[in-house]
């Protein structure tokens, strides 16, 4: 059987391309009807009649005025496809594009493919019962709903009316044998199973209908072509893909491997300025026409996997563009840390200690209030990240996250309740977050100060509430973290050990706690807490310290 395939092509903008579109579609012996949408200016239209005057098989339809999910699109569709059939009587078959669709073969091969199954009509059908494949719309309510007011230009009015219908269970009799289907609006049928839906005696009761179907074009031939058609192939043989929010991929310049690999007919959307792709494509036709199948799939498994990275996006990556909602995040963070507190308190020289015994970062307290303590002190940290306060103070959370993610190394940082705390609930619900903490050790400063003793009280009184408030974070039934919690006067009885123990769970060699770093001096922190209790504060945080003992006994090892 001896193909002739005819075009309709439906053009909003860009008319000096799809003008150039065209012709190629012309000069490949394709019979082209062009619907101009009736918002495009007078004058572009004259220019695109006058470019296209000599072109016997290229002829234009009576115009609409087309909005995006009404039914003026099916009107411009049937007008053009009627045109065409009583105008080239020798069409076979029939396919919609748009003035953005590229031809990426010779159309000597779709042709070819066609006439390799003469009787097969493309068009993607689901029906939306057994199918909910919609991205961010109405599915079955597209159905038995009404919709008189245009999305884009009334949103307002239009989901109040949808409201109001839904709550008064106002629904629509959808025409007695009609099972409704959706699919892209870019098919290829036959002219037999065209000329029957556009001849069909309900037309009228089908119109009437889906006048009022929300984005009619993406469901009355692919629901009228059911009745009509004894061979439905439902795929399209346009590559149109979207993305997680139902918008249309655009293709650009870097693309053309890409599409060039698919090896699919049609392309769907081209971005205008891509001179590249349209210089290159179609390809020339080299030898006897193809008709090889398309081969989408690559490009399907990039466009799901650009869907996935934009809908979850990356772990501890926080963009502008997407985001995230507080505790939907794909990962707060990259990668594992550690955060300590108490330690430097107990131990001056510990960051240097604890750095020449893990592979690791081992920052100050980061989200100290005077500044950002980097490992070394440098005032420039990983990434460029800087240690000024108040830059680190408009975006905490990202702040820590971009450290974290900066380096290939695990970061390691200081916390004390002299710090900022905004960070606690993010830190505590963080799978990723290690969290050791020597309760009460902000005493041990306190007690070498010699600062006067009601200034210690009232500092001491603050930190101490902070503190508590820590530990009901750290303590919560949200907790995700890893925590390890000792009271200052359980972790000085066994020093080494919790010290093994912390090289442990952040991959050292529990061994190399062997060479304790020096410790500050405890003698009087029973008496020193005894004075805090006779002005009226109660240590709560600090465990046993007899106000008779210096300190607690301490492990030799």
């Amino acid at each position: 059987m001896e193909v002739r395939l005819g075009v309709v092509m439906l053009c909003h903008n860009e008319l000096p391309r799809a003008a150039r579109l065209a012709q190629v579609w012309a000069a490949g012996g394709v019979s082209v009807v062009i619907h101009l949408d009736a918002k495009v200016p007078a004058e572009e239209v004259a220019t695109m009649r006058a470019d296209l005057a000599g072109h016997e098989n290229i002829v234009f339809s009576r115009r609409h005025r087309c909005e995006w999910g009404t039914f003026s699109l099916v009107q411009a569709t049937q007008d053009a496809s009627a045109l065409l059939l009583d105008r080239f009587e020798d069409v076979t078959h029939v396919m919609v594009v748009s003035g953005a669709c590229l031809p990426l073969r010779p159309v000597a091969d779709l042709v070819a493919f066609l006439a390799s199954h003469p009787k097969r009509d493309f068009i993607e059908s689901v029906t939306a019962a057994d199918v909910g494949w919609t991205v961010g719309g109405l599915n079955e309510e597209r159905f038995t709903l009404r919709f008189p007011f245009a999305y884009r230009r009334h949103r307002k009015l239009f989901d109040r009316y949808v409201d109001f219908q839904r709550r008064w269970k106002i629904k629509r009799r959808i025409p007695d044998g009609l099972v409704p289907h959706l699919g892209s609006q870019w098919w290829c049928l036959t002219r037999p199973t065209l000329r029957a839906i556009l001849s069909d005696r309900r037309r009228p009761e089908y119109d009437r209908y889906f006048r009022r179907v929300w984005i009619p074009d993406e469901s009355y031939f692919q629901t009228l072509a059911r009745r009509h058609s004894n061979q439905i192939e439902s795929r399209s043989l346009t590559l149109a893909k979207f993305d997680g929010q139902g918008k249309p991929y655009i293709f650009y310049n870097d693309h053309r491997q890409l599409l060039e690999d698919s090896r699919c007919f049609v392309a769907r959307k081209i971005w205008p300025q891509a001179t590249a792709l349209y210089a290159h494509f179609p390809r020339p036709l080299a030898g006897e026409p193809s008709a090889a199948e398309p081969q989408p799939e690559r490009v399907d498994r990039m466009i799901s996997q650009a869907v996935l990275r934009r809908k979850l996006g990356r772990p501890g990556l926080y963009m502008q563009s997407r985001f995230p909602q507080k505790d939907r995040e794909n990962g707060k963070t990259s990668g594992s840390y550690a955060v300590l507190q108490g330690f430097t308190d107990l131990f001056p020289d510990f960051e240097e200690w604890l750095s020449e015994r893990l592979d690791a970062d081992v920052h100050g307290h980061v989200m100290s209030t005077h500044g950002v303590e980097f490992a070394g002190r440098t005032g420039i940290g990983p990434g460029g990240l800087c240690d000024s306060a108040a830059m680190r103070d408009l975006d905490p959370r990202g702040f820590i996250a971009n450290l974290i993610r900066m380096s290939q190394r695990p970061q390691v940082m200081q916390l004390s309740p002299r710090d900022d705390q905004s960070l606690n609930w993010f830190m505590a619900t963080d799978p990723n977050a290690q969290i050791f903490v020597i309760k009460g050790a902000w005493a041990v400063p306190l007690l070498h100060s010699g600062m006067p003793f009601d200034d210690i009280r009232r500092v001491a009184a603050i930190l101490q509430r902070t503190e508590l408030e820590q530990m009901e974070i750290f303590s919560s039934v949200w907790l995700k973290a890893r925590t390890r919690i000792w009271d200052l006067g359980d972790f000085c009885a066994r020093p080494a050990g919790a010290l093994r123990g912390v090289l442990r769970e952040l991959g050292g060699e529990p061994e190399a706690a062997a060479n304790l770093p020096q410790m500050r001096e405890l003698a009087g922190m029973g008496r020193f807490l005894q004075r805090l209790r006779n002005a009226g504060l109660q240590p709560q945080l600090m465990g046993d310290f007899p106000a008779a003992d210096t300190m607690p006994s301490k492990e030799n090892t």
